[in-house]
């Protein structure tokens, strides 16, 4: 599958954050997760869940809340993104991979997001050039 450069959208509006929503920082990128979600859950004809293997994702995350993991439901999706090309990153569900990962759980449901799924969850224009000009130095 041939990898394709991305445009920039001179009409790229950011995500708002409003107080309380979750917010993922990737380095320079922060995605809005809540609206994200709030996306897939609405137009949840175009996104499909797949089987998120556990061991492809780094084990050890420094910010785990010990007292959350007992809450923590498994059959929430967590949400994998194309950061740069043929390569994902946990963008959503951490604790839930965390919890599997402790289970011995092999894969979890996810959403695996394409850069124009993605995308328009930047929260800063400055981010969105960036993220552009970073994915088309990988192709």
């Amino acid at each position: 599958m041939k990898i394709e450069k991305l445009r920039i959208n001179k009409n790229f509006t950011p995500c708002l954050a409003a107080t309380g929503d979750e917010l993922f920082r990737n380095g320079f990128f922060i995605f809005n997760i809540t609206r994200m979600i709030e996306f897939i859950q609405n137009n949840s004809d175009s996104f499909f869940l797949e089987d998120v293997v556990v061991s492809d994702f780094f084990a050890g995350f420094s910010s785990i809340n010990e007292s959350h993991m007992d809450s923590v439901e498994l059959s929430i999706p967590v949400i994998i993104a194309e950061i740069s090309p043929g390569q994902y990153n946990l963008i959503d569900g951490n604790h839930r991979m965390e919890k599997a990962r402790r289970m011995g759980v092999k894969k979890v449901p996810g959403y695996k997001l394409s850069p124009g799924q993605h995308l328009k969850f930047l929260i800063g224009k400055d981010a969105y050039l960036s993220y552009v000009e970073y994915w088309n130095s990988k192709i």
